[in-house]
């Protein structure tokens, strides 16, 4: 038995340090893990990948998402991060930025993206965000910065006699992905990857048969990662494959966890990506 004064006393003292313990909590998710970067490394083996090939280092990025806590001195240091990897490749699978008025962030998206190093290019497509605030300047913003646009168009890269087809489809939500087209551009032959902004478009990328890869973003991982249960909170088309690696058929699915944040802007257990694929010949 405990008395009445010492039940209170104990109580307030549980209480308090639950308060403590939650702010603390939303302090670490609000100001220190968004922009505690995870350099993730991955290795891939693609049946079609021509030896050639063998050792490419793709990098993958997305959701950028200007204007919602990513800054140009953030975005500057994830760009000097993706080059330290040396990549062959970068590609950027959407969400540019986030809100209506985006005009005043395409200079620091312009110049932070322009400083992007590949051996052989930098191609992104676009999300759902980028439409729905303006596609038509997010676009013109990545030709300044000399990223290539390859939504529902394709890009070929290649060693001498062999080859490597990267893909990409415009943004599945806003029902502006042209697969058929992209299918039409694309060789019958050598190893394919597609980029989709959406990961549950795998449903529908797979079942052809023609990509190895589908690199996709979107998610966020759900910016929140509970234990035991996995994200609470996902976006449409990214219930299926929300965050890391699946065998969708006999193509690999990777969704990366992005590097911004939309509201709220917070992220637990869920750190900001940038993904370091190594791709390995099958033999």
């Amino acid at each position: 038995m405990i008395s009445r004064r010492r039940f209170l006393k104990i109580s307030l003292g549980t209480a308090a340090t639950t308060a403590i313990s939650g702010l603390t909590a939303f302090a670490y998710a609000h100001d220190i893990e968004p922009g505690w970067v995870e350099v993730k490394p991955v290795t891939l083996t693609l049946p079609r990948l021509d030896p050639a090939f063998d050792g490419y280092r793709l990098v993958q990025i997305s959701d950028i998402h200007m204007g919602t806590g990513m800054t140009a001195e953030r975005l500057a240091s994830i760009v000097e991060l993706v080059n330290a990897q040396a990549p062959d490749v970068v590609v950027i699978t959407g969400d540019f930025v986030t809100h209506e008025d985006i005009n005043f962030q395409m200079p620091a998206l312009r110049d932070g993206l322009s400083q992007l190093r590949a051996v052989d290019t930098v191609v992104a497509i676009l999300g759902n965000h980028d439409h729905w605030t303006d596609h038509t300047l997010v676009r013109r913003m990545l030709a300044e910065a000399q990223v290539l646009d390859i939504s529902n168009g394709l890009q070929t890269v290649r060693r001498g006699q062999s080859s490597l087809h990267i893909a990409g489809v415009d943004d599945y939500w806003e029902r502006q992905d042209r697969l058929d087209d992209v299918l039409a551009l694309l060789p019958d032959e050598g190893c394919a990857i597609l980029l989709a902004h959406e990961p549950d478009y795998a449903d529908i990328s797979a079942p052809t048969g023609r990509f190895d890869l589908q690199l996709s973003g979107h998610s966020h991982g759900g910016q929140v990662i509970l234990p035991f249960i996995g994200p609470p909170i996902l976006p449409s088309y990214s219930h299926k494959y929300p965050v890391g690696q699946y065998q969708v058929g006999s193509m690999i699915q990777y969704t990366n966890r992005g590097l911004g944040t939309v509201a709220p802007m917070v992220r637990f257990n869920c750190r900001p990506e940038i993904t370091v694929f190594s791709l390995r010949h099958k033999g």
